[in-house]
C-alpha cells in the first residue's frame, strides 16, 4: 500500500550547526538504504516560508504499523512530526514507472474532488467517466499524468503531475471530461524534488561502463 506522508522539521533552539549537519547526513544515508527496499519511493519539497523544513514523501509499506516502523526508523524523527494519508488504487492509475520522469519538467500533486448533481443521468455519468478514464489514459502517454489514486472520504482522488509551466498544467486539467461537465474541483501544490528523492537519485546514477565510472 502507498501512503503520502507531509514531514515538519522543527530542531530545537540551541541546537548546534555540527549536529544538524551530522542528523542530516544520517537521514540521507538511510532515506538511500530505504529506497533501495523500496520502502521511500518519492520525496518533494513543497512552497516553503522562511524557517520552514518540510518534506513531501510517496512511501510503500504493508499497513500503519509497518509505515510507522518505517518513519520511526528514520534519523530526523527525533525533531520531526509526521502526518500520513493512505492512498487507495484508483482505476485510472497509469501505474508505478509507467511514466518516464522528465527531467526539465516541474511536478505538482493535484487533489480533485468529484461531485456529480443530483439527479444527473445514470447514462450521463457513465459517458463523463469513460472519456474521463481515455483521457487519462491520452494523458499519461503525453506525459503528463503521472499517477492517480483514491483518497479517504467519498469522491476525492490525488494526482501527480508533471508539465514545463503551470499554465501547461491548468490546460491538462481543463481538457478532462469532469472538469467540462463541471463536477470536478481541484488544489494544486507546486513540487520541487528533494536532494534525497529515489527517482531523482536513480535517474542521475552514471550507466555503469560509461567513461570514468567503476565496472564490477
Amino acid at each position: 500500500m502507498e501512503y503520502l506522508v507531509t514531514m515538519t522539521t522543527r530542531v530545537p533552539e540551541g541546537t548546534s550547526e555540527t549536529e544538524v549537519d551530522e542528523i542530516r547526513a544520517r537521514e540521507a544515508a538511510h532515506t538511500r538504504e530505504l529506497a533501495a527496499q523500496g520502502r521511500v519511493l518519492r520525496l518533494w519539497r513543497p512552497p516553503l516560508g522562511p524557517g520552514e523544513w518540510r518534506t513531501i514523501g510517496l512511501f510503500a509499506a504493508d499497513g500503519p504499523d509497518d509505515l510507522e516502523r518505517t518513519l520511526a526508523s528514520m534519523p530526523l524523527r527525533i525533531w520531526r512530526t509526521d502526518e500520513p494519508i493512505p492512498l487507495g488504487a484508483h482505476a485510472n492509475d497509469p501505474g508505478s514507472g509507467t511514466v518516464p520522469l522528465a527531467a526539465d519538467e516541474g511536478e505538482y500533486l493535484v487533489t480533485f474532488n468529484v461531485a456529480v448533481p443530483e439527479g444527473t443521468d445514470s447514462q450521463a455519468v457513465e459517458e463523463v467517466e469513460s472519456g474521463e478514464a481515455r483521457r487519462a489514459q491520452e494523458l499519461a502517454a503525453e506525459g503528463r499524468l503521472v499517477r492517480l489514486w483514491t483518497l479517504p472520504g467519498h469522491g476525492r482522488n490525488l494526482s501527480l503531475w508533471q508539465a514545463p509551466a503551470a499554465d501547461v498544467l491548468h490546460r491538462a486539467l481543463d481538457s478532462l471530461p469532469m472538469t467540462a461537465a463541471d463536477w470536478l474541483t481541484s488544489e494544486t501544490v507546486p513540487l520541487t524534488r528533494h536532494p534525497s528523492d529515489p527517482a531523482t537519485v536513480k535517474r542521475d546514477e552514471p550507466t555503469p561502463g560509461a567513461a570514468g565510472t567503476p565496472t564490477m
